[in-house]
């Protein structure tokens, strides 16, 4: 944009209506904390301003400083031009209200599995206070592990990932919490570096899309760790993996909640003989799936 036409952007609703524009004209993909073009400006827009995420109304037609200006058009630029998540662009992801630190050594957090943590996994934990060990397997940047230690506040919690970047940012939002007491981190390749133990609740969002899927991911989930998304030929590598391995890991009244996305077909044609039971969310139909350490060993 020529820096006279730059000028004419005078108030935050200005930029909104611009940012809007942009990322309509570019076909930008979304899905890392919004869903569409306007919530992703009001977003960025709040976020580089310094302004309150949840309070738009007051500021819509406030007059915007020059160097404010160029700040939003800069990180508009870098949204379209480069294809960047917004979350990436913040180093924040938001979860259930819950706010993390992130950045690209992580995939950016939206697991709906959060939504189930939040009601303590009700009804099929009877009493959140009597979990005593939970596990977050695939932990990235331990977001669902954080949030089972708020779901479950006398249980110890234990988060698993292979990659030692994505603990780095694990540890930096477990320190964020105050939850170093309660959450120990673990490099592990799945479960064969990990202590053995009796979980009461084990949630993973591990890699499970498929490589026809990878191949025609948008630009935007290119910039995420495909360590921490591709899930081999159909998808199932880690998960037939992790099914194998947990019921070694479950106590006797212990769950397995899995999410695998949109490969419900592809869980199914590996799995014929199991039954979970699967978790319905706000966001999606059918993408989690809760099975019993009895369904497990059988």
């Amino acid at each position: 944009m020529p820096a006279t036409e730059r000028k004419e952007l005078l108030t935050l609703r200005d930029l909104l209506r611009y940012a809007v524009t942009r990322f309509s004209a570019a076909k930008l993909a979304f899905g890392h904390g919004t869903d569409n073009a306007w919530d992703e400006a009001v977003y960025l827009t709040l976020h580089t301003l310094h302004l309150p995420p949840d309070t738009l109304e007051p500021f819509l037609d406030a007059r915007i400083l020059p160097s404010e200006r160029e700040r939003v058009l800069s990180v508009i630029d870098r949204r379209v031009q480069e294809r960047v998540p917004a979350a990436y662009l913040t180093q924040e992801a938001w979860l259930r209200g819950h706010r993390f630190y992130v950045d690209k050594r992580v995939i950016v957090p939206r697991s709906p599995i959060a939504e189930l943590l939040e009601s303590g996994l009700s009804p099929w934990v009877d009493h959140p206070d009597d979990v005593s060990r939970a596990l977050d397997m695939c932990t990235g940047s331990g977001c669902l592990a954080i949030l089972a230690a708020l779901a479950f506040p006398y249980a110890q919690v234990d988060a698993v990932d292979t990659s030692e970047d994505a603990l780095a940012v694990a540890r930096c939002n477990v320190e964020d919490y105050g939850l170093q007491e309660r959450l120990t981190l673990h490099r592990s390749d799945l479960f064969s570096a990990l202590p053995k133990a009796a979980y009461d609740v084990i949630v993973c969002n591990p890699p499970y899309v498929n490589a026809t899927s990878m191949d025609a991911l948008p630009a935007e989930f290119r910039h995420e760790p495909s360590l921490a998304l591709a899930g081999g030929t159909d998808g199932m590598d880690l998960v037939r993996r992790i099914l194998a391995a947990a019921p070694d890991y479950l106590s006797e009244r212990g769950v397995l909640v899995l999410e695998i996305g949109h490969e419900h077909a592809h869980f199914a044609a590996a799995f014929p003989g199991l039954e979970p039971v699967w978790l319905e969310t706000e966001a999606q139909g059918d993408p989690i799936l809760l099975l019993t350490r009895e369904q497990l060993l059988s």
